[in-house]
């Protein structure tokens, strides 16, 4: 496993733009396939975008679909959403995944998670 920690996450008005970094440490990072979700008061926890270890696939659910972008530079460690164009319905906090699978990290079965990072989206 990889220890993740996010960051970026704060207050922003509706059609702001945030980017959100998400570190690991403890293993070899270039080896994991990587994947943000976010989850909403009251709501179940909700794929956001996910990432191929070498970052030559993507893949988002129609819901951020043209608005996210996720990359990652692995001689840092480190996995990135930007998140352009928001919408109050984007409140949540975003939490940063890992597994050697893509297909685990879509799935929400990562077996690494890091701790997450509050976004709100005033209107």
């Amino acid at each position: 496993q990889v220890q993740l920690v996010e960051s970026g996450g704060g207050l922003v008005q509706a059609g702001g733009s945030l980017r959100l970094s998400c570190a690991a440490s403890g293993r070899t990072f270039s080896a994991y396939a990587m994947g943000w979700f976010r989850q909403a008061p009251g709501k179940e926890r909700e794929f956001v975008a996910a990432i191929s270890w070498a970052g030559g696939s993507t893949y988002y659910p129609d819901s951020v679909k043209g608005r996210f972008t996720i990359s990652r530079v692995n001689a840092k460690n480190t996995v990135y959403l930007q998140m352009n164009s928001l919408k109050p319905e984007d409140t949540a906090v975003y939490y940063c995944a890992a597994d050697p699978l893509f297909r685990t990290v879509v799935a929400g079965n990562s077996g690494s998670w890091g701790q997450g990072t509050q976004v709100t989206v005033s209107s």
